[in-house]
């Protein structure tokens, strides 16, 4: 048995936007075009009605009146009666309703059941059989009589079946012209999104941060495709980090898992004096360290996107004096470079509020990378009040970093591209703007490439000092 194949064939928002307003555009018209036609309707029957209340006022006085009126009188309504009658049968009945007067038009007659209401309502009005009635009770000297006045409809319902055709062909053609003028102003409207398409067909992986033009209307597709280009910034910048995240690892692992091999390999090939065994390990060690000390920064900087809570109060000096320790032991060279002033006096002034370990790492990161990249020249460190706050300052005068690197030397694994072969991981300043925006700690960074690197912390002092 043979399947059934299900074809899906979805509508265009274009097409759709057609359909939408064609549609829109014929319910509008047939409900206009309805309202009028009733109205239309009504208001003919109602002057119709009223021409043949009129016209039987006329005829009573023309048939029943002709003895209390004067010659003249009676001659002029008579013309009018000649001039209302044209198309109009009259009857006139009589109180056993026998037909007394007419002008014999039409042969259809009054039932009894109308004249019976005629005279219960004094007047009367109504439709039957192709033909409008006007009836009225009109006592008189020579009795009581009905006068009823009738006109066929023939003329009425070819009016009303013209403005129904009228309609319809005003209809049709609206809708073609609707359709037509839908599908050119959504060929315009659409070519900003048909662009957008095209450019975002072409992306690839290696060409995210090309930006898509913006459309020159400030609205809502405007609003989208900025909305969009932020996006693809920020999967460049994702694309970038993985790829510096592999590039990273993979050299700065291959290093001390390569001497680490080595050295064993060779130390493994014969016995060694007990100084050997010792500067081996020595030499492993360091490297295993070193290996340690990467992943450890890996895992803060992964760490540090919701970072436990470890706040209390301490003495800045005496953090950043911890912090000269461990440069001092990596960098003993750098004694001689680095000059340090504290100009804030006051131990209460020094108190600050934040995860002390993690300050710490921000310090020496920041030192670390101006003793590493000061390019042998002098690295100042300076520590002073303003206005409530600590202002710590690391200024060297080495690479420098060039302008348009400046803003992405906070990614991680982002490094310069005038450091050469200095050996670095790229993810110092990541961690010191994550580190400090957890802490509630100012950060800003000013270079300028061959005239040295500015870092500025801002530490709000200890409210209990």
């Amino acid at each position: 048995m043979e399947g059934t194949a299900i074809i899906n064939c979805p509508m265009s928002i274009r097409n759709r936007l057609m359909l939408i307003a064609s549609l829109t555009f014929g319910v509008v018209f047939t409900v206009a075009a309805l309202t009028v036609y009733y109205t239309f309707h009504i208001s003919s029957e109602r002057i119709i009605f009223s021409e043949l209340q009129k016209t039987a006022l006329l005829s009573a006085m023309f048939y029943l009146e002709e003895d209390e009126l004067s010659a003249r009188e009676h001659r002029r309504i008579s013309a009018d009666f000649e001039t209302e009658l044209q198309g109009t049968d009259v009857k006139v009945y009589d109180t056993q309703d026998r037909l007394r007067y007419g002008n014999g038009q039409s042969k259809e007659r009054v039932t009894p059941a109308m004249l019976q209401r005629i005279r219960e309502q004094n007047r009367a009005q109504f439709k039957s059989e192709g033909y409008y009635y006007t009836g009225i009770y009109y006592p008189d000297n020579q009795g009581n009589f009905v006068v009823v006045a009738a006109t066929g409809n023939a003329f009425f319902t070819s009016q009303s079946n013209q403005l129904l055709l009228m309609m319809a062909v005003a209809l049709a053609i609206g809708l073609a012209i609707i359709f037509l003028l839908s599908y050119w102003l959504s060929r315009i409207a659409y070519r900003p999104i048909s662009t957008v398409i095209d450019q975002v067909n072409r992306l690839q992986a290696d060409n995210l941060d090309t930006a898509l033009t913006l459309p020159r209307s400030k609205d809502e597709l405007h609003d989208l495709v900025s909305t969009f280009n932020g996006l693809l910034s920020r999967l460049s910048d994702t694309f970038t980090m993985q790829k510096n995240f592999i590039n990273y690892v993979s050299h700065e692992f291959k290093t001390p898992l390569a001497s680490i091999t080595g050295n064993l390999e060779v130390f493994g090939r014969q016995d060694r004096s007990p100084q050997e065994y010792r500067q081996v390990s020595e030499t492993v060690l360091g490297q295993a360290a070193e290996l340690e000390r990467i992943l450890n920064n890996l895992m803060v900087l992964a760490g540090l996107r919701n970072p436990p809570k470890n706040d209390m109060d301490f003495r800045l000096d005496e953090l950043l004096w911890e912090v000269m320790e461990s440069i001092f032991e990596r960098w003993t060279e750098a004694r001689s470079l680095i000059s340090i002033n504290v100009s804030v006096t006051q131990p209460e002034e020094l108190l600050v509020n934040g995860n002390g370990q993690q300050l710490k790492m921000v310090l020496y990161n920041l030192i670390d990378n101006a003793v590493k990249y000061a390019d042998d020249k002098p690295v100042n460190i300076v520590l002073t009040e303003e206005n409530g706050t600590l202002l710590l300052t690391v200024r060297d005068n080495g690479y420098g970093i060039p302008t348009d690197e400046l803003q992405r030397v906070h990614q991680p694994f982002y490094r310069g591209s005038n450091v050469g072969e200095t050996k670095g991981s790229g993810i110092g300043l990541s961690l010191a703007v994550l580190i400090c925006k957890q802490n509630n700690v100012s950060f800003s960074l000013t270079s300028q490439a061959g005239h040295g690197t500015t870092a500025m912390l801002r530490f709000k002092q200890s409210s209990i000092r």
